[in-house]
């Protein structure tokens, strides 16, 4: 494949595979998780994690783009033939495209709300605001499917826009000027809340370590962001992987990615919190903290109207070089497997994502409740959808990390890894072994609550799994002897 498209910079790929895990979740849910989890204590787990999980998963599924050089699911495909394994592999990158499909599908419509907070700031409309009079505007938000409809088709189509550009016209040149930019914005809202909150009581909520804090569902949270907010398993960052110079250090990479990505998450914490406790407001979990809480810290501070819309600028930065990573594997696969033109295969993919979004519009208001998903599955079509991503994506680095580990052969890892024989061993150990236990403790978690007739279909897709690693260790045995 060495007519296949490369990164114009090697560093291109480090903004990349950042941009894609610094998403809306890294403003509210890892601080918060945080801080209620007993601030150094969690963080501390989470490090751990990230090394002996997030990062050997990261650097399998790097290793299974560059390798291949195609698209999550045509790379897979080639992967499995080259190295004689069962087709069941493929699933890897099916499971990839699937979850990115339907995870921009709601993204979008969320982070377009950042649409209608950037103009509700910059025009002034919420100074002076009071809690309820912010509370109601963001209720009917939520309220009007028409208005949530118009910021989801604007947000996903300036998605669109930037990938259908192209992989240097479009992907990588709108990540040079986006990533950036988003952290000098962050820097800036940081100093900002520095002088106008309260930076104190912030850095003890995120920082001060209490290990009497952190419960076991505190080990399990730490464990889970470790997974998710790389963007692992939902093809982003093999697809990105596909386009990264082969001389490269894997390694250095993954750790920069992990890296960046847990220091935004604590910087983003840091002003925002400094903001909540400045103001004297709760810190509460969930987009309310992010649609109704920050905007009120902001209607009573001074320039408030100023940097809170130079804030949403910023959560609408992280959600854009998110949604670009959600729409690559998907749009990359129509192009190699349809020969569809870029632009094609971009339009192709957002229009189903952008249709099937409407689900989750309508899932706020006039599908609220006493629909056919409440009645099936106990939850709306945005719940349900949301869900359906937390099974893909978990199982989807499970196989990654269990194909990586069992069926490269060690001198193809070695090379990818540059040829350091200590840290080769500990990858692959960690790889074939500790990652996916983790990964699968996870998953597991997530199976009460799915209602009980998904269970066994579930259970059979693991045993699939469980088959044909062994089939490939058995096969790779064979092939050594």
């Amino acid at each position: 494949m060495s007519g296949h498209n490369v990164w114009t910079h090697k560093g291109t790929f480090l903004l990349a595979a950042v941009g894609s895990a610094v998403g809306l979740g890294n403003l509210w849910r890892f601080p918060y998780l945080t801080g209620e989890n007993g601030g150094g204590a969690f963080i501390l787990v989470y490090a751990l994690t990230i090394f002996a999980v997030g990062i050997p998963i990261l650097i399998a599924e790097i290793m299974l783009g560059r390798t291949s050089r195609q698209s999550p699911i045509m790379g897979m495909r080639h992967l499995t033939k080259t190295h004689n394994t069962s087709r069941g592999w493929e699933t890897i990158g099916w499971l990839g495209a699937a979850s990115a499909f339907l995870i921009l599908s709601f993204y979008s419509v969320v982070a377009g709300w950042s649409l209608h907070y950037t103009w509700q700031m910059l025009t002034g409309s919420l100074i002076g605001a009071d809690a309820e009079t912010i509370g109601a505007g963001f209720n009917s938000l939520l309220a009007s499917p028409g208005l949530m409809t118009l910021y989801h088709t604007l947000f996903i189509a300036l998605s669109a826009l930037i990938v259908g550009m192209g992989i240097h016209k479009g992907i990588e040149g709108g990540l040079r000027i986006i990533m950036p930019a988003l952290f000098i914005i962050l820097l800036v809202v940081l100093g900002y809340s520095a002088v106008n909150g309260d930076i104190g009581a912030a850095a003890r909520f995120l920082f001060t370590f209490n290990l009497a804090d952190l419960s076991l569902e505190g080990w399990l949270q730490a464990m889970g962001q470790s997974f998710f907010t790389l963007s692992l398993g939902m093809g982003a960052i093999m697809a990105y992987g596909a386009y990264m110079s082969s001389t490269a250090s894997l390694t250095r990479t993954a750790l920069a990615v992990a890296f960046v990505d847990t220091a935004v998450a604590l910087v983003a914490g840091l002003a925002i919190f400094a903001l909540v406790f400045g103001a004297g407001l709760e810190t509460g979990q969930g987009p309310g903290l992010m649609f109704v809480t920050i905007p009120l810290a902001f209607a009573e501070m001074p320039f408030g109207a100023l940097v809170g819309g130079v804030f949403f600028i910023l959560v609408l930065g992280a959600a854009l070089s998110s949604s670009i990573s959600l729409i690559e594997p998907v749009a990359a696969f129509l192009v190699e497997r349809f020969d569809l033109t870029r632009p094609q295969s971009v339009a192709l993919m957002v229009i189903a994502s952008w249709a099937l979004g409407l689900l989750t519009v309508v899932s706020f208001n006039l599908w609220a409740e006493g629909t056919i998903f409440h009645t099936l599955f106990g939850r709306s079509a945005f719940e349900f959808i949301e869900l359906l991503t937390n099974i893909f994506m978990p199982l989807g680095g499970l196989l990654i990390a269990l194909f990586a580990g069992w069926a490269l052969t060690q001198s193809e890892v070695a090379k990818e890894l540059g040829g350091h024989d200590t840290w080769f061993a500990v990858w692959r150990f960690l790889v074939r072994f500790i990652a996916p236990a983790a990964v699968a403790f996870v998953f597991l978690r997530t199976l009460p609550q799915v209602e009980g007739y998904w269970i066994p279909a579930i259970g059979a897709l693991v045993i699939v799994g469980a088959f044909a690693a062994g089939r490939t260790f058995l096969v790779n045995n064979a092939q050594q002897q």
